[in-house]
């Protein structure tokens, strides 16, 4: 019987400055982006984008620490921390929120792990109205 193999790596995955990637990134453990990233990234730890990274795209993962841009639509599972210099223009899904002052947020967002607390749930209620 063949097993699937997914080792754990200890080394995070980095976007360095000046690299440009279009298309999807699917990865086991943390990322940092500080390039461009034209796609969607899911991530089963944390991401963290560089003061001078930027996505287009949306992000789905356990923890992010945003310092750079990010157009679309994001869904941390635990703690999303906006850092001062972050811009954050699209949709926010998380557990827990830290927004430092300075940081820019034009959108929607959903904070905390409670049943029911889902963003397509959210806006059929309003329609209803």
């Amino acid at each position: 019987m063949a097993k699937n193999f997914e080792p754990e790596s200890k080394l995070p995955n980095i976007i360095g400055p000046g690299t440009k990637i279009v298309g999807d990134i699917e990865t086991n453990g943390d990322i940092r982006i500080d390039g461009q990233i034209e796609g969607n990234i899911n991530s089963k730890g944390k991401v963290v984008i560089g003061s001078n990274g930027m996505i287009k795209g949306e992000v789905f993962c356990n923890n992010a620490e945003l310092s750079g841009s990010l157009v679309g639509k994001i869904s941390v599972s635990e703690l999303l921390s906006l850092k001062a210099s972050s811009k954050v223009s699209g949709d926010i899904k998380t557990g827990k929120l830290n927004i430092e002052p300075g940081a820019v947020f034009t959108g929607t967002c959903n904070m905390g792990n409670q049943p029911g607390n889902d963003v397509s749930q959210s806006n059929s209620k309003d329609n209803k109205k």
